[in-house]
């Protein structure tokens, strides 16, 4: 069981427009410059998210996401979950019945037991918490320096 690049970058986003929504809404090309994820991945995402009720949309100039509700009231399982991502360690699918042939397998109990620690673990971890982490936010501030480079570059070399 691994959590795939879904579920990662889903996390990754969510957490980037935590710390940029205080400016006003963010635009996924600004996400997508400051993460590397592409940009069609991420309107793919934040439409699921959207329809989860994670993010809420302003469309047109100087639109773009914000989170629907508090960063404390939302947790990582729920963003995991929004994008259709599981971590579920069972190779069954959680279909005990029918994990070895017709019948549960000798292990189904310890992988359940195991999906389960892991969405308490998940559901008990809210963006707020993660934004106020010393090592996270270390690395949003350094994002937010080569993106300023960056665009002070693309200025510099119009003129």
């Amino acid at each position: 069981m691994r959590l795939t690049s879904k579920g990662r970058y889903a996390v990754t986003a969510i957490l980037d427009l935590s710390f940029h929504q205080n400016e006003g809404p963010v635009s996924l090309a600004d996400i997508s410059a400051r993460q590397e994820i592409s940009l069609s991945y991420l309107e793919q995402l934040f439409a699921r998210l959207r329809r989860n009720n994670v993010v809420s949309s302003t469309r047109g100039p100087g639109g773009g996401y914000k989170l629907s509700r508090d960063a404390g009231e939302i947790s990582m399982a729920e963003v995991i979950l929004a994008v259709d991502e599981t971590y579920d360690a069972t190779s069954c699918g959680n279909a005990a019945k029918t994990c070895s042939g017709d019948y549960q397998c000798l292990t189904h109990d310890l992988w359940q037991e195991l999906s389960e620690e892991i969405h308490s673990f998940l559901n008990g971890i809210t963006l707020a918490e993660m934004m106020s982490k010393r090592g996270v936010r270390e690395v949003a501030d350094r994002q937010d320096r080569k993106a300023q480079e960056h665009e002070l570059k693309k200025v510099s070399s119009l003129g």
